[in-house]
């Protein structure tokens, strides 16, 4: 599919320069934006009529002058982050990050990255979406001050450069139903360690997805130490220490330090900003807590126990989703009684409102008897 994009073209400077366009649009467009003309928000899409409506003024300037932007797609079964030419404008299922550096596609290619996303991002049914407030901007990049040194910075760029490259490759060659979704399909079952089915089998030697697993744990290992954790680091571990480094990056920003991701551009004259990352302490208006505990009743008795989530990032969403639709804040017992499962998945509640706390996702109350309680 392609898309008709007249931006920085006036009405007669499209007309003159590609008239079959101009015609395409007078006739099919200009009649509909003229309908809606009438209404606030319909005059100024009337008035340019030959331009999208929305045309991400933006974003173009961040765009301009890359060879090429990272990007992903919003709403995906497999978080993936790859290079797009610079020739390509992103609809608005992509999210784009205007960076072009390998180093910044490794870092956010990593298993790290993911599990971040996984737990502070939402869901589409049963697919993460990738939302950029919450995701992109929250996270905390690793630096000097975490054990980033100049040779791991150039080896996650290297294997970023190879991953996207491989990928690219493999995708290129013509194998009929090859996706990138099937290769990360087998990906994941190669990690799992469960045997692959016929028509993996084929995706994955036609995708080469073996060379791909290799990459993608050399990647996650040197963003580890990066870091400064160990390899292996398991996942509630690891969503800790970002937790801790957010803040801290937090409080730089607050005395006016900011670690620029894009220094010529964000801050060309190399001046001093104060500037503050979006509040994560959870800290807003205190709600109406009259009638709280029969309302708290009430939902107990209408709503079903659901099995608790295998893995640490479907828990984080699992209790945020759960705080989020209730009307009442809830105390520990009350969200105990929203999953269903065995072994002492309950001991790890009390840390999990404790991450989601940090991430701006619950909010801790007392209730009117004292009792703790959090909303989302």
């Amino acid at each position: 599919m392609q898309v008709i994009d007249a931006f920085g073209l006036s009405a007669e400077q499209l007309r003159a320069q590609h008239p079959s366009i101009y015609q395409w649009l007078l006739e099919r467009v200009k009649p509909e934006r003229d309908a809606k003309g009438s209404t606030k928000d319909g005059a100024g899409y009337a008035r340019l009529w030959w331009l999208h409506g929305k045309p991400r003024q933006e974003m173009r300037k961040q765009l301009a002058g890359l060879p090429r932007y990272i990007a992903t797609v919003e709403t995906a079964k497999h978080r993936t982050f790859q290079f797009l030419d610079a020739s390509i404008l992103p609809d608005n299922r992509l999210i784009a990050i205007a960076l072009n550096d390998g180093y910044t596609l490794g870092v956010l290619s990593s298993q790290l990255h993911i599990d971040w996303a996984l737990a502070v991002g939402g869901t589409l049914e049963d697919r993460p979406v990738y939302n950029k407030s919450m995701c992109f901007e929250t996270f905390p990049f690793p630096g000097d001050d975490t054990g980033l040194t100049p040779a791991l910075r150039e080896r996650i760029a290297h294997l970023a450069e190879q991953i996207d490259a491989h990928r690219k490759r493999v995708l290129s060659a013509g194998h009929a139903g090859l996706t990138l979704t099937g290769i990360y399909n087998v990906l994941a079952a190669l990690r799992e360690g469960r045997a692959l089915t016929a028509k993996e089998q084929a995706l994955h030697t036609q995708g080469l997805a073996g060379v791909l697993r290799e990459l993608h744990d050399e990647l996650d290992a040197a963003v580890l130490a990066a870091y400064g954790l160990a390899p292996g680091a398991d996942t509630q571990a690891v969503l800790a220490h970002l937790v801790q480094l957010n803040a801290r990056r937090a409080q730089e920003e607050a005395q006016g330090s900011v670690r620029w991701l894009r220094p010529a551009f964000q801050n060309p004259q190399n001046l001093p900003q104060n500037q503050e990352l979006e509040a994560l302490d959870g800290q807003g208006m205190e709600p109406d807590f009259i009638g709280e505990k029969s309302l708290l009743k009430q939902e107990q008795k209408t709503v079903l126990a659901q099995p608790w989530p295998s893995s640490l990032p479907e828990q984080v969403r699992a209790v945020a989703e759960v705080l989020a639709a209730s009307s009442a804040p809830l105390p520990l017992a009350a969200i105990e009684a929203r999953f269903k499962g065995r072994g002492p998945w309950k001991k790890s509640l009390p840390t999990l409102l404790q991450t989601l706390e940090a991430l701006g996702r619950a909010r801790p109350v007392a209730l009117a008897d004292g009792t703790p309680a959090w909303g989302g």
